[in-house]
């Protein structure tokens, strides 16, 4: 009972200290899926930890595991919004050269008119 309890209290104290920073702050994707897959292995590694009389060891392996898995998939979520920006980007600069060549077209048929 006591190991659970320890457990819990850890948690709890991550929680409550990280907390505070997480939301203050600005990260990019894979720094917020390695920040929340440590921390959420790290609770699972305590109550898994706890339940085998190792509390400790459990959330140590827990936020290590849930770190690495945060980060595949932060980073995932980086390189597919980095894309998408790129993608805008380009829409954009093309959707700009059409106008510029509407714009050209316009001009050469009010001098076809005019002659």
């Amino acid at each position: 009972m006591r190991t659970k309890f320890l457990a819990l209290a850890m948690l709890t104290m991550t929680i409550i200290i990280a907390a505070p920073t997480l939301c203050s702050a600005q990260f990019t994707e894979t720094q917020k899926g390695t920040g929340v897959g440590a921390l959420v292995g790290a609770g699972t590694g305590a109550i898994v930890g706890a339940a085998v009389g190792h509390p400790i060891v459990g959330t140590l392996i827990g936020a290590g595991v849930g770190g690495v898995g945060g980060y595949a998939v932060g980073s995932a979520l980086q390189n597919q919004q980095n894309m998408n920006y790129r993608n805008e980007s380009e829409v954009l600069s093309q959707q700009r050269q059409i106008e510029r060549q509407r714009q050209e077209i316009q001009q050469l048929q009010m001098q076809q008119n005019t002659e």
